[in-house]
């Protein structure tokens, strides 16, 4: 019996003796829910995001750190992997153009950095801009491409707008505030209460949801992706920054003769220069700057030269027959008018002869996107509309002729 209560205390000595394993002496293990809140990042003198009586709205910001490193952490992982590839430029960027380098982590909320990120309200990329905010601020948005998708130019685009925000407000939650829900709602909403605090308008019924869950949001996101390993993330994979050479391309030029010229895939060039909507350059320019990989510029231009104009840019034709008009031509042909006009211009489409030699793009290249349908039926049922009124006004000018005549 005395021999058997031996063994047991030894036993219970040997387990209560701490455990270290080699490997783990380096990582730094997560932070307990009660100590979160003691590292949430509350702003400093140039980015002041919290009041100093932060305490009520720590609440907020907890909810949505403990979101991303809980219920999205598989998400809110995808997202910081993907930053890594744009960040740097991003910040550059920022820097640059005199703003606090951590508004460089709002795509993290707006879009996760993807490029090719399209909300129900049709903002589009990483900074997610409508169409009428990225064209005040001199993105470029047509046929041939979406400069919002660039991660060059929406940001330079985002410095501006940020930049222009703070200067309305003096403050950065409620520019971030308006970046979300627009100034004017802003403004609409401090006027109501007469306040020109942020915080102090969570409480009011003059902002929508979004926009008061979108700097508690902001914040939770940044606080996390600046210590990561604090909130259960230890394994991020970063990627190569994005780096580049750029060259001008002197006329319209496929995509898939541009990566044979630099000797590369089509996804790489795609990857460098996803403004790009169709199978090549914009043929609305007379010359385009195109991004390869860094290290390919002279291979790219020697390859380049040796390549006819005439044979860098691809399309089909359709020759013309008597009586067709550009709504025949796109019947025949199944493209849009829309299509015509943006290859062929309008002006040949005013007098058309017989044998008019159409460029319509390359079956092989060209598949309509869902934008374009979007766009497309979009447009017919304005026309619709429009001559439905047309022919109510058209109506009641009958009625009021016949009207007259019986008087």
């Amino acid at each position: 019996m005395k021999n058997l209560l031996s063994l047991i205390a030894l036993l219970i000595f040997i387990l209560s003796i701490p455990c270290y394993a080699e490997d783990n002496q380096d990582i730094t293990p997560s932070l307990k829910q009660d100590d979160k809140k003691e590292v949430i990042f509350s702003g400093d003198e140039n980015f002041k995001l919290l009041p100093d009586t932060k305490e009520s709205f720590i609440e907020k910001i907890e909810k949505h750190i403990n979101l991303f490193s809980e219920r999205l952490k598989e998400k809110f992982s995808l997202w910081l992997n993907r930053s890594t590839k744009y960040i740097e430029k991003m910040k550059e960027i920022l820097i640059e153009k005199g703003l606090p380098e951590d508004l460089v982590y709002l795509p993290l909320i707006e879009s996760g950095f993807n490029v090719n990120a399209r909300s129900r309200a049709n903002a589009v990329g990483p900074w997610q801009f409508i169409e009428s905010t990225a064209k005040r601020y001199g993105l470029v948005i047509d046929w041939w491409r979406d400069e919002r998708k660039d991660p060059i130019k929406s940001t330079v685009a985002a410095a501006k707008y940020l930049k222009d925000l703070y200067k309305m407000f003096g403050d950065w939650s409620l520019a971030l505030a308006a970046y979300n829900a627009g100034e004017g709602r802003i403004y609409k909403a401090m006027n109501r209460i007469g306040e020109n605090d942020y915080w102090m308008l969570l409480n009011t019924k003059y902002l929508p949801n979004e926009t008061k869950n979108y700097v508690p949001k902001y914040i939770a996101a940044l606080t996390i992706a600046k210590q990561p390993e604090n909130f259960g993330f230890e394994n991020i994979e970063e990627q190569d920054s994005i780096e580049y050479s750029e060259v001008v391309i002197p006329s319209p030029t496929d995509i898939d003769v541009i990566a044979k010229c630099a000797e590369v895939d089509v996804r790489t060039i795609k990857e460098l220069n996803p403004e790009l909507k169709r199978w090549s350059t914009p043929m609305n320019v007379k010359e385009y700057i195109i991004r390869i990989p860094e290290d390919k510029k002279d291979t790219f231009l020697s390859n380049f030269e040796k390549i006819s104009p005439e044979k860098r840019f691809s399309y089909d034709t359709y020759l013309t027959k008597k009586g067709d008009t550009v709504y025949k031509i796109a019947k025949k042909t199944g493209y849009s008018t829309t299509v015509l006009y943006e290859m062929n211009g309008t002006e040949i489409f005013k007098n058309l002869k017989p044998g008019t030699k159409i460029m319509i793009p390359p079956r092989d290249k060209f598949t309509p996107s869902p934008e374009d349908k979007f766009y497309e039926k979009k447009k017919s049922n304005k026309k619709k509309a429009s001559k439905s009124k047309k022919n109510s006004q058209n109506s009641k000018k009958t009625i009021k002729s016949k009207a007259h005549k019986k008087v």
